[in-house]
């Protein structure tokens, strides 16, 4: 079983940064896609950033040029490098994985294979 970890949440004020980590417990080749997902309270899940097997990546438009996917296949980890925070970026933040392409149909939460317990993000201004 693939467990992911996340960790690198915390409290920050408005304009600073953050990295967030996803270890995955093993690495396996079946794995294609890794996304990052948030959910602020009263609100609805949100995918914020993924990255397929080809290291191709995509970024919600809320985040475009703020943050940053990337990762480490010899150290088994996703990131999630977030600069000039806002408020609005107050989330828990959950990592997922997943066999099939990023982009593929039915790509939502409830459907990744692993998926983690999240971390907390606060943003103050």
């Amino acid at each position: 079983e693939v467990q992911l970890v996340e960790s690198g949440g915390g409290s920050v004020q408005a304009g600073g940064s953050l990295r967030l980590s996803c270890a995955v417990s093993r690495y396996t080749y079946s794995l294609c896609c890794m996304k990052w997902f948030r959910q602020a309270p009263g609100k609805e899940r949100e995918g914020v950033a993924s990255i397929n097997c080809d290291g191709s990546t995509s970024y919600a438009d809320s985040v475009k040029g703020r943050f940053t996917i990337s990762k480490d296949k010899n150290k088994n980890t996703l990131y999630l490098q977030m600069n000039s925070l806002k408020p609005e970026d107050t989330a828990m933040y959950y990592c997922a994985a997943d066999s099939r392409w990023c982009g593929a149909s039915g790509m939502v939460w409830a459907a990744y294979n692993y998926r983690g317990q999240g971390t907390q993000v606060t943003v103050s201004s």
